[in-house]
Order: structure tokens, then sequence, then C-alpha cells
């Protein structure tokens, strides 16, 4: 994205046990490091491109440690006020000799962790600093940190093409190009349903899926896998619903965000997640195709439900996000908080009610949910994920 090539690595002198950093890598994101001494590192994290805010996304590479000593590491540019990390979340490790030895993966680890406002920058803006110690496990192990656990745009990849290549998924998903974003990537839409039976002429209801728009949020991802798990699935509720349902899926609707390790936008500087009005196809083609895609869907068949999946980086639990007109209709099945409470019924210990929130606010016009809200979809959601 950049054009440049990356540089060669530093050589270290024998005896030299500073630490060595890398990010220019895919998701990466890492803009400098200042040795402040032995074992302490104040860290900058570089802002989604073409902007000068939305520093949260942080994965890198460190290697060259000595194993048991206290390294303290600070990064010092966060522009968010508050903080899952006041609230006992703490950064993610992966250890390439702990992966190989004991087959253990990311893990959740660091002592001693603050998040507190700093001096205010030299650009006069309030910054905030993560700050945490850890002894690594090995000698000379590479490992890496992140802010939550990574997933590329190559993963996605590599689990679609597990889908085409299994004969039995295969004949019930389909997956097509919906358009490609600006630098080029392909924007992937999933078909899912069961070829129909019977020359059973019945007009499945459809439900749409959608992730990724904030590249930060990997999370969001996760859940959509574990959607896809499922859904693909032999289970006899995975066959009923591919029975009753055609599901449209969009994975990963900002992968050039994903691939460049922005936290919030896309490649145009712009938060995708508020353009869903707009009709810049060129500047924005995975939300325009998108929304004509469900157009098309709509004019179909009926659309029971709409979920955009999100992470969130400062509330705890799993919740929603619906729409809700202040004079509600009666029947039960179009009122937008009955979804969100069988959620919480069928799984209490994951999902809470209480936290979600059906108010349309001003700043939210441009949203997914709102729009798809608006084109006439009763059952549409944002739902989130500490």
């Amino acid at each position: 994205v950049r054009g440049l090539c990356p540089l060669k690595q530093i050589l270290h002198q024998k005896g030299d046990n500073t630490l060595i950093f890398e990010a220019r890598f895919e998701s990466g994101n890492l803009q400098k490091v200042i040795k402040v001494n032995e074992f302490e590192y104040q860290l900058t994290l570089r802002t989604d491109l073409y902007t000068s805010r939305h520093t949260q996304w942080y994965y890198f590479q460190v290697s060259n440690m000595q194993a048991g000593m206290p390294y303290r590491f600070t990064i010092v540019n966060f522009t968010n006020r508050n903080s899952l990390y006041k609230r006992g979340l703490r950064p993610l490790l992966y250890s390439e000799a702990d992966a190989k030895e004991h087959k253990v993966g990311w893990r959740r680890t660091g002592s001693e962790i603050k998040y507190y406002k700093t001096n205010a920058g030299q650009d006069g803006r309030q910054y905030f600093s993560l700050t945490w110690t850890f002894q690594f496990p090995h000698d000379l192990d590479t490992c890496y940190f992140a802010h939550c656990y990574p997933y590329t745009y190559s993963n996605l990849q590599e689990y679609l093409v597990a889908i085409t290549k299994d004969p039995v998924k295969s004949t019930f998903c389909k997956i097509h190009i919906l358009c490609h974003s600006l630098a080029g990537n392909i924007v992937y839409v999933l078909t899912i349903t069961n070829p129909p039976t019977g020359g059973k002429g019945t007009k499945r209801k459809a439900v749409i899926l959608t992730a990724r728009v904030h590249p930060g949020e990997t999370n969001s991802s996760w859940i959509m896998k574990g959607f896809l798990d499922y859904i693909l699935g032999a289970s006899g509720t995975a066959q009923l619903l591919r029975d009753n349902f055609v599901f449209k899926v969009v994975p990963m609707l900002n992968p050039d965000g994903v691939i460049v390790g922005n936290h919030r936008c896309s490649l145009t500087g712009q938060d995708l997640n508020r353009k869903y009005r707009s009709y810049g196809k060129k500047c924005y083609p995975s939300i325009w195709y998108t929304r004509n895609m469900i157009k098309r869907v709509m004019g179909e068949r009926d659309i029971f439900l709409y979920c955009d999946i999100h992470g969130h980086n400062r509330k705890q639990n799993v919740f929603m996000y619906g729409c809700e007109r202040k004079k509600q209709a009666k029947g039960p099945h179009v009122h937008p908080r009955a979804f969100p409470l069988l959620l919480s019924k069928s799984c209490p210990d994951k999902f809470s009610f209480t936290d979600c929130r059906f108010r349309v606010g001003k700043s939210k016009e441009g949203t997914g949910r709102v729009v798809m809200w608006k084109m006439g979809i009763n059952n549409s959601y944002t739902l989130e994920a500490s």
C-alpha cells in the first residue's frame, strides 16, 4: 500500500540484547519503538491509513529476548478515553516455541497492566497509554503481541478454499465474488441453503449476515467463523435451518483495512459503517454492492433477519443494537426485542439482554442496521461482542 520495500533487518552485534520488533506483515500494526532502558520499551502505533486517528489495533512480532527477565512495554498513543484494559483485559501473546513444543496458541498475558491518561502530544491531542510487564518463557524465541485474536484476509481465503474442496459442503454453500475492493481484493458473498427437494416451490425467507466492516474488531470474524462452522455442519438443526432459509453471508466487508492493519477505516480513511446511505460505488464498493445485493434479495423473497457482527472495545458481554419505532407493531415476531430476548434465553452465560439498546441515534443513521431497517427489514441488528 505504501509502495515501500521492507528495510533490511538491522544486524545485531553479538551480545546486543536489544529486542527486535517487526510489524510489516499482514494485519500488522506498529509504527515505532524507543528503547527507554535495558528492559523497557515505548511503542507508538500507526494511525489508520490516511487519517490521524483510530489507534487501537496492534499486532507485532518481537524477537532476540532473554527468558525470565521482566520486560516493560508501554503503548503511548491510544485515543480512547475508556478501555477494557481498565477492567481486566490483557494483551495477547503467541510464542512460536510454545506452539511448536506444547501446542499452545494465543493466550492472554502480562501483569501490572495499567491504562491511563498521558500528557497531551505535540499536536495538542489527548493520548492514553497502555503499559504491561511480561517475562518471555524462552530465550531467543519469536513472539507476537496483539490486541485481539488475529484473523487475516488470508485466514478467510483458506477457510473458503476448504469449503469449495469439501464434496458435501460445496453442494449447499456457493461462494461468489460480490465485488473488488479499492485495492483489488475480492469481497466474497456466500449463499447457503439446501437444494430444494420434491419440487417444493416454497419461498424460503432470507437471512443476511455481514462481518468485519471494522478491521480491528477481529472477534467479529471469529463469531462469523463459528456461525459458518455451525450452519455448514451436519447437525439436525443446521439441516433444518438450511431447509427453511436462504443465508446470504458477506464474511469480510473491509479486506483492505484488515490487510494493512487498520482499526476502523477503509483505504478512503472513512468508517464504512457510516456509508450505507452513500451512492459512492467507486469509493465504498463493498457497501454499495452489499446494499444492492440485499435490495435484489428483497425483490425475490422476504428477508427475515439482517445482522452485522462487530466487536466492542469498551463494553463487556455480547449484546445487540436493534431499531425500534416509538409506536411498535403488535405482532411479536416483528418486535425488534424478540430475537435478542430469545438469544439471551438460549445462551444466558454468553448473551446479555440488559446491555441491548434499541434507540436509533442521529449518529447511527448511516449504519447497516438502520439503513436496512428503513428499507423494510424489521429484524435488523448489530451484534456486539466484548
